[in-house]
C-alpha cells in the first residue's frame, strides 16, 4: 500500500510539511541523512517565538512536536533515487535498495554553500563568516565588515549590507570584474573595494580578525559576508526534470507546485528568499496543496 506522501529533508520545510499532513491524516514517511545547511550556526533568528534557537535544537523540538502524530514516520534513510510513474505516483528508493511507493512526493533537500578553499574560511563559517545578513546581520552592527564576492553579487551584498553598517570592504579576490558605474556607486556609498588575492583569514578563537592578501597586507576587520553561490544539495531535482533558475534554485510556481504533478518542492531548494521561517511557511503551503489534491482524487 502506498504512502500517501513521501518527504525527502527533514528541515524546517519538510518537518513543517509533514506536521500539516500528519494533522490531516495523511500517512507520511519523512526521510533524512542529518546534514543541515545551518549545521554550523550557533543560532537561527527571524523566527516569531524561536529567535536565537540553535538550529539543532529547533529541529529536536520540531521533531518531539511530531513524535505524538502515528500518521508520520520519520526515518533517518537516504533517498538515492526517485522515479515518477505516470497515473501510478511516485517511487523512492532507499541506500538500502528498499523502495518506498507514495502518491505525492515532496523535496524538501536545501541547498550546499559554495565556500572557497581559502584557509579560515570553514573553520569561520557560522560563526564570524556569513552569507545571509538578514540572519547575522543585527548581532554584528556598526562592526567592521568584510564583503567576499565580485561582479554583480560583490556589488549588490555590499550595498546591501550598508543597513548594518557604514564601515564595508569588498575584498573581490582578483579582477572585481565590476563595472565603472557600479564602482562609482560603491565609492558614494563609502564601500572599499580590495583586489587583492585573499591567501587566509585569520581569527582569534572563533572570530575573524583579519583578511590576509597575497601582498601581506592584512585588513582587520570583525565578520565577513560572502556571496559565491550554491548548489542543490540532492540531485533528484535534476534527475526529475525540475526546471533551475539564475541562482541554481528550482522554479515553483503556487503553493510549491513542480512541472511535474504530485512532485512538490519547498525550502532553500526551491525560493531565492532563504530564510527558516519561509521554508517553514512553503513547507506548510504545500501541505495544504497536497492534501487538496489528494482530497480531489478521493472524493466521489
Amino acid at each position: 500500500m502506498p504512502k500517501d506522501v513521501v518527504i525527502v529533508g527533514a528541515g524546517p520545510a519538510g518537518l513543517s510539511a509533514a506536521l500539516m499532513l500528519g494533522r490531516c491524516r495523511r500517512s507520511v514517511v519523512v526521510f533524512d541523512t542529518g546534514k543541515p545547511r545551518n549545521a554550523p550556526s550557533h543560532a537561527l533568528h527571524g523566527y516569531l517565538t524561536r529567535d536565537g534557537i540553535a538550529p539543532a535544537e529547533f529541529l529536536r523540538l520540531s521533531r518531539q512536536e511530531l513524535a505524538k502524530y502515528d500518521t508520520v514516520d520519520l526515518r533517518d534513510d537516504e533517498v538515492t533515487a526517485a522515479e515518477c510513474k505516470p497515473d501510478e505516483g511516485f517511487v523512492v528508493t532507499l541506500a538500502s535498495g528498499e523502495r518506498v511507493a507514495s502518491r505525492k512526493l515532496l523535496l524538501a533537500t536545501g541547498v550546499v554553500d559554495n565556500l572557497p578553499g581559502i584557509p579560515g574560511f570553514r573553520e569561520l563559517y557560522g560563526r564570524s563568516v556569513f552569507h545571509c545578513p538578514y540572519c547575522d546581520g543585527w548581532e554584528l552592527c556598526d562592526r567592521r565588515f568584510a564583503i567576499y564576492g565580485r561582479g554583480e553579487r560583490g556589488v549588490g551584498l555590499s550595498l546591501e549590507l550598508t543597513a548594518w553598517s557604514r564601515d564595508l570592504v569588498l575584498c573581490t579576490d582578483g579582477p572585481g570584474e565590476i563595472e565603472p558605474g557600479d564602482r562609482d556607486r560603491l565609492a558614494r556609498n563609502g564601500v572599499t573595494i580590495r583586489e587583492e588575492r585573499v591567501v587566509r583569514l585569520d581569527a582569534d578563537g572563533d572570530r575573524l580578525s583579519a583578511v590576509v592578501f597575497d601582498t601581506g597586507a592584512r585588513l582587520e576587520r570583525d565578520a565577513l559576508f560572502f556571496t559565491t553561490g550554491q548548489y542543490q544539495r540532492s540531485d533528484l531535482l535534476e534527475r526529475l526534470g525540475c526546471q533551475f533558475n539564475d541562482k541554481g534554485t528550482v522554479r515553483t510556481g503556487k503553493y510549491e507546485t513542480t512541472h511535474l504533478p504530485g512532485l512538490f518542492v519547498a525550502g532553500d531548494a526551491s525560493r531565492a528568499v532563504q530564510w527558516v521561517v519561509v521554508a517553514a511557511a512553503e513547507g506548510a503551503e504545500a501541505a495544504f496543496a497536497i492534501n487538496t489534491d489528494l482530497l480531489k482524487e478521493d472524493l466521489k
